[in-house]
């Protein structure tokens, strides 16, 4: 999942990229309120930590902007403040957590997963997919007994679509959410379709695949 991380204390903000990222989430950064601004109105994120003691101003005052660029985004307000008012307005605003600084980063790791449980409904860590399972802490996929081999990006593509299931995606969103932001001169959107070729490939040995759509022109989608 891809997730801004909007924090002034830039020891604490490269702690957490470092940390997020080995969970195998995209980071951006950004420690102002006008960076991360700058950045939700051109990227989409599953996550944004927000920091309320900002050099520019008030994280509050960016959390309603971010909702409009973001509204199927969470929100997790980080800060050292104890203020139980600034903790009220900031879940009256639309922020689904808030976390007391000084805090650990399992801790931190552990609401944003009870986060994504309840944004996605996943109540079960073997989630059933056709005749497959697919496990999204361990990053497993199994037919019955066997576990088949995903790479990474395939693995990142194939649950991606799982979480957003009956949900057409396109190519560019894949890619975003898989690559980080994709302005890059090298970004193709083929890179997709040749993931998804090899995990049908990999997949249809074992069971067919119809529940993994190809929407043409548009993307791709998984129906349950």
């Amino acid at each position: 999942m891809k997730v801004l991380i909007v924090e002034d204390e830039k020891t604490l903000a490269y702690e957490m990229e470092t940390f997020l990222k080995k969970a195998f989430y995209l980071c951006d950064l950004a420690h102002t309120v006008a960076q991360g601004l700058e950045k939700i109105e051109i990227n989409s994120y599953d996550f944004i930590l927000l920091d309320l003691g900002l050099p520019d101003g008030d994280g509050l005052t960016l959390l309603p902007k971010a909702k409009k660029h973001n509204p199927e985004a969470a929100y997790i307000i980080l800060t050292a403040r104890g203020n139980l008012e600034d903790r009220i307005t900031g879940l009256d605003l639309g922020a689904d957590d808030y976390l007391a600084k000084p805090f650990s980063l399992l801790e931190l790791q552990s609401r944003m997963q009870a986060i994504a449980r309840r944004k996605f409904n996943v109540k079960e860590e073997a989630l059933p997919l056709g005749e497959f399972s697919l496990d999204l802490q361990k990053r497993f996929i199994h037919f019955k007994e066997q576990q088949i081999e995903l790479s990474r990006k395939e693995f990142d593509v194939l649950s991606y679509l799982f979480l957003h299931k009956n949900r057409v995606l396109t190519r560019m969103q894949l890619s975003e959410h898989i690559w980080g932001t994709f302005a890059d001169d090298d970004y193709d959107s083929n890179y997709i379709d040749a993931h998804i070729k090899n995990i049908r490939k990999k997949l249809n040995i074992w069971a067919p695949t119809e529940w993994l759509e190809t929407v043409r022109g548009v993307g791709y989608r998984i129906k349950k």
